[in-house]
């Protein structure tokens, strides 16, 4: 057995079962689901007895295990692991080696799946691009391998599910053709996060906060994601989706939808899901005239981040020299409701920014009366700032006094980490494949809220249809052409994170 480490993990154990990874040579395998998977047997949220079925073709089993290995290395040092303790775990893991369009693969999966403590649980994991989730879940059906007699089946897909409204309505046909809705996970790592799991906590266990939650206190709400990298490896699907679809329709939408749901009736899976489609559904439509006025699009130039020089976007490999394809994005959004009516919601993300950092800011409405308006000094408004990456926790910005006899105010900030140590915080990927296991689809998405976001993103790509050019940003500028303007009539303005 893999050595237990000090870290804590608190959860429920799964029972053991057979985890089948489609792509298995690829990063994603080596990069994500390999160290999460190890750190989950280690503080034994991964039963023991579990196998890993790796299936991909042209890789011999010790060549695969050998890239496995050395990606532990290069993409989780902090696990650790000798050879020794290596050759435990990869003794969980084998291979079935073949073609996923030809039938004998899923034979030969059959064959492979084991039958462990008198069932036989599988769970398949499409590590592939979206084209082959069709095809594989074809495959499962037609081989008897999605039947859950003889123990549960359920599918895990990564986004994008679709690229826009049509083509994820067909890829949910594909899916349901083969499968039951409940047998579908479509994986979303952004809610796995540990400060994003924490928003529902903190919303819903305090009733501090919920008398203050609705347009009559909040002034806006911003949901960002900025980083410091670039596209790195992933020029041929960032060409084709762009920061809107990458980030704003799956990950940040998500977000917001938790953020502005009703209490649930209890919290399972569909009752947090009901009420996730219902802030979707409530989201006003973009009109085409009105999408310069509510999104801002921008593609970062050279620069410096951190001292270093970054060349442009249209300079990375496999980037046209004529890409308009947008690395930043902002979109205000209303949610026509009773609890958020005349609310903004501003979404942003970008690429090459100054800092790698993820919030969501609550910022609230300004004191009905500047009692302490002292020298041009009146008190700002409040804001309750949830910090997803890094150093997970909140934080709330109030006002007070300067010490000394004056009533000058000053910004307060009081912080609250989630861990005392970063140790303590489970890896998304954790948190997800644990919530697979166990059959927990509360942070997977359902088809209906798939194609609701959908709905809301389509008409402003179809805006952008004709886009020849693009406005440029400078690399490691928050000087954003459009950004002020967007924020028009907010508190405060553009919040940008550089505290």
């Amino acid at each position: 057995m893999v050595e237990t480490v000090s870290r804590r993990c608190l959860g429920e154990p799964t029972e053991p079962a057979n985890i089948v990874i489609f792509g298995a040579g690829g990063d994603l395998t080596k990069r994500k689901l390999i160290p999460s998977l190890i750190k989950m047997l280690r503080c034994g949220l991964l039963h023991p007895k579990s196998r890993i079925i790796g299936v991909l073709k042209g890789r011999t089993e010790e060549t695969w295990l050998e890239s496995l290995y050395q990606g532990i290395r290069t993409y989780a040092p902090e696990i650790s692991m000798d050879k020794a303790q290596w050759q435990t775990f990869s003794g969980m893991c084998r291979i079935v080696s073949g073609d996923l369009k030809q039938d004998e693969t899923y034979v030969d999966l059959d064959a492979a799946l084991e039958m462990i403590d008198g069932h036989c649980h599988a769970m398949f994991y499409c590590a592939v691009p979206p084209n082959w989730y069709g095809m594989i879940a074809t495959g499962l059906k037609k081989m008897g391998l999605s039947d859950e007699t003889a123990g549960f089946r359920r599918v895990v897909i990564e986004k994008p599910f679709g690229m826009d409204l049509e083509s994820a309505k067909k890829l949910n046909r594909e899916l349901q053709t083969s499968l039951d809705e409940s047998q579908i996970y479509r994986i979303d790592h952004y809610l796995g996060k540990e400060s994003v799991q924490n928003l529902l906590v903190y919303r819903f266990s305090n009733s501090i906060l919920e008398p203050l939650w609705n347009r009559n206190f909040i002034d806006h709400i911003q949901i960002s994601a900025a980083e410091s990298i670039g596209i790195e490896y992933r020029a041929n699907y960032y060409e084709k989706s762009g920061a809107l679809r990458d980030m704003i329709q799956s990950h940040l939408m998500q977000v917001m939808t938790l953020v502005a749901m009703e209490p649930p009736v209890e919290f399972t899976a569909d009752a947090v899901r009901d009420e996730k489609i219902k802030v979707l559904r409530a989201v006003r439509p973009i009109e085409t005239e009105d999408v310069k006025k509510q999104t801002v699009a921008a593609q970062y130039g050279a620069g410096h981040i951190g001292g270093d020089p970054v060349k442009s976007y249209v300079a990375e490999e496999g980037v046209s020299p004529e890409s308009a394809t947008e690395t930043f994005v902002a979109a205000r959004f209303y949610i026509d409701n009773w609890r958020w009516q005349g609310v903004p919601f501003v979404l942003w993300t970008g690429k090459r920014l100054p800092r790698r950092v993820s919030e969501i800011v609550i910022r609230f409405r300004k004191p009905p009366f500047n009692l302490f308006d002292v020298q041009g000094n009146p008190p700002l408004a409040n804001a309750l700032v949830f910090r997803v990456h890094p150093d997970e926790g909140i934080a709330l910005r109030m006002n007070a006094k300067l010490p000394g006899l004056t009533t000058e105010l000053k910004r307060s900030v009081m912080r609250a980490p989630y861990a005392e140590d970063e140790g303590d915080i489970s890896d998304a990927y954790e948190v997800l494949l644990h919530d697979v296991l166990t059959g927990d689809a509360t942070l997977f998405s359902r088809a209906d809220e798939v194609e609701e976001s959908w709905k809301i993103i389509d008409p402003i790509l179809q805006a952008w249809e004709d886009k020849l050019s693009i406005n440029r940003y400078q690399a490691g500028s928050w000087e954003i052409e459009g950004m002020d303007e967007l924020l028009s009539g907010c508190e405060l303005g553009w919040h940008k994170p550089t505290y």
